[in-house]
């Protein structure tokens, strides 16, 4: 039996004190680890399927992404999902990869009016105050609930960021959002003055390109973020969902080398075979989100936060928003 002293008196420890203590999970641990019951099912009819050209060795590249859910920027998403069942991207390209900043695609010759290709008729023209969305915390609970990521107070009114009043996850997204009723101007609050959320631009979600205010893009026109979250750039386009698998495909593209990483050349361009709503594709795998809300996002976003496991000296006692990507999953079978 091994002994300590405490002051002048010798005790016998019990040998149980000085077991093995378990290492604390890393986030990825935490995750393996989730319940069946903390995951929620992505629905296929909230998906966006592009295949690009295969690769130079042949191997085909398929991009799914994720539409956000109402009430955040319904009008540019109804614009996609019309585009996509209409199959208006088909042979249209990637156009502009720019390092540590976004991958773009759409008409490459949407500059040039005798070339441009028609777009659809009937797509809506959304005011730029839809980049905000004013809504309550009674509706945010309604629809699941709301939690941040700095727990264990999950309400996003204790914390803030550089770029808002507010950071939080709800229903899997990460949003931004403000306390004051004071809107400067830039959106009529109704009669039980909510707050205004917004999306966020961390790695992966993707945006509707525009051209200069008040234009706010049809959604023809589409980009994901594949370097350091440009937060500078919410609020002043849209975002409207994020890549849930194959973001590879993107982020490893060659650099364009005209202006903005635009492709200076039409055969640097990266053809897109297609783009489909996800109830289109068959065989397509059902997708998962660990929720936002459940028991192991709370333990995921704390050690995303405070890094414990062996490898780590010292938690760094905090993380931005865009540090604690939502988890997501090919459903198990």
């Amino acid at each position: 039996m091994k002994h300590f002293l405490v002051g002048a008196a010798l005790l016998a420890a019990p040998a149980a004190l000085f077991a093995a203590v378990p290492a604390p999970l890393a986030p990825a641990e935490i995750v393996a680890q989730a319940p069946a019951a903390d995951w929620t099912a992505i629905d296929a009819h909230d998906l966006l399927v592009m295949d690009l050209a295969p690769d130079a060795s042949g191997k085909a590249r398929r991009v799914v992404i994720q539409l956000m859910p109402p009430p955040f920027s319904q009008g540019w998403i109804g614009n996609i999902r019309k585009l996509a069942a209409a199959h208006w991207w088909d042979d249209t390209s990637v156009n502009r990869v720019q390092d540590n900043y976004v991958v773009q695609w759409g008409d490459a010759e949407a500059e040039d009016k005798a070339k441009a290709k028609p777009l659809l008729e009937g797509l809506t023209a959304i005011p730029q105050e839809r980049y905000l969305t004013p809504v309550t915390y009674q509706i945010l609970r309604s629809a699941q609930g709301m939690a941040h990521f700095n727990f264990p107070n999950p309400w996003p009114i204790s914390k803030r960021d550089g770029y808002a009043d507010a950071v939080a996850f709800w229903r899997g997204w990460p949003l931004a959002g403000t306390r004051s009723d004071d809107t400067h101007g830039e959106v009529e609050l109704p009669a039980d003055r909510p707050n205004l959320y917004w999306p966020i631009h961390c790695y992966g979600m993707i945006g509707v390109g525009r051209a200069m205010p008040p234009d706010t893009g049809s959604g023809a026109e589409l980009y994901a973020v594949i370097g350091t979250p440009p937060r500078h750039l919410d609020r002043n386009i849209a975002l409207v969902g994020r890549v849930i698998e194959g973001i590879e495909h993107l982020s490893s593209l060659p650099r364009g080398t005209g202006q903005l990483g635009f492709y200076a050349k039409a055969e640097e361009r990266v053809p897109i075979r297609a783009i489909r709503l996800g109830k289109e594709v068959p065989g397509l795998p059902a997708y998962q989100y660990l929720s936002t809300e459940s028991a192991s996002f709370v333990r995921y976003a704390d050690a995303r936060a405070n890094r414990r496991d062996p490898f780590f000296i010292r938690p760094a006692g905090g993380a931005d928003i865009c540090n604690v990507p939502v988890p997501i999953r090919r459903a198990p079978r």
